[in-house]
């Protein structure tokens, strides 16, 4: 079959469930991921056949997509500021909204770590606590873009875990002044429990914060396939993450360091005033793209 008919015909089926340029976006990075094609093969190359063991596999993965799977479950794989990491129905597909917490974060950090520089090798590494770390997309964001910066991931889930650890940045890292960051299975929802890993310049979080009640606006494919204990709460205690976050930053943020954590943007007011009734010095808002309330900086 010619490329150019496997496209159109894979366009008209995600066009059930997709706009037309979304569904021609899906099937495209289906066969980037799949047989090494771009995005311009077909218009350079209109005679570019796919051979059978090839399409027997892409029709295997289309049949994957009309079922509305989401397009980084089916190649398992997903972009996150400018890194490719392994996803699976165990993780959250990372969002573009949650690079702003990381571009902030990476400049707060960097900053950190280029006014310690004067000290010399006895200098502190930059040191970063992620909360519900799921696939490590921040944790190893941050890792990858600070020099010599020390990262933790937390994260309940054990199939999540073993996602984070199986990020292969080798590449990136070899040469450089990089560390790959260490996960840590516990509950964050328990901030008293023992964890024996210092204190941190950064803490960082995107909790899981859909209200249950706020299901309905999302897209089924979400819904069916994305990991619900990384996206819901009850409606009755919606910012029981937010809670916690605050607990164990009392615990291990440095005097100097910054918390930074991703909210549910029609709780916004609401999960600032907790932070200001937990007692931190400084806390606001940041907006996302669409100038929604999207993120909580704060600090003691």
């Amino acid at each position: 079959m010619l490329l150019t008919e496997f496209l159109k015909e894979g366009i008209s089926v995600l066009e059930r469930l997709y706009p037309t340029s979304e569904a021609r976006s899906i099937v495209l990075m289906l066969c980037e991921a799949k047989i090494g094609t771009k995005s311009y093969t077909h218009i350079v190359e209109p005679e570019y056949k796919i051979s059978k063991d090839q399409l027997v596999s892409l029709e295997g993965d289309m049949e994957r997509l009309a079922k509305g799977e989401p397009i980084q479950y089916v190649i398992g794989k997903a972009e996150f500021c400018g890194f490719t990491f392994n996803v699976n129905r165990s993780v959250l597909i990372p969002r573009p909204e949650t690079e702003l917490l990381c571009r902030e974060a990476i400049k707060i950090g960097s900053r950190i770590q280029r006014m310690r520089v004067a000290y010399g090798k006895a200098a502190e590494p930059v040191r970063v606590l992620d909360l519900c770390t799921g696939s490590g997309n921040i944790a190893w964001t941050l890792a990858l873009s600070i020099p010599g910066a020390k990262v933790v991931g937390v994260d309940i889930s054990d199939e999540a875990l073993e996602v984070a650890c199986s990020q292969d940045f080798a590449d990136v890292i070899d040469g450089k002044d990089l560390f790959a960051p260490q996960f840590v299975k516990a509950d964050v929802l328990e901030s008293s429990q023992d964890f024996d890993y210092g204190r941190f310049d950064l803490i960082l979080s995107n909790p899981p914060y859909i209200m249950n009640s706020e299901k309905h606006q999302l897209r089924q494919n979400v819904l069916d396939y994305e990991p619900g204990i990384a996206l819901f709460v009850d409606d009755d205690r919606p910012l029981a993450f937010y809670k916690a976050i605050g607990a164990w930053s009392k615990r291990f943020l440095t005097e100097e360091g910054k918390g930074l954590t991703e909210i549910n943007e029609v709780l916004g007011k609401e999960t600032l005033d907790l932070f200001k009734e937990e007692g931190f010095a400084s806390a606001e808002l940041m907006q996302d793209f669409y100038d929604k309330d999207r993120f909580i900086i704060y600090s003691k």
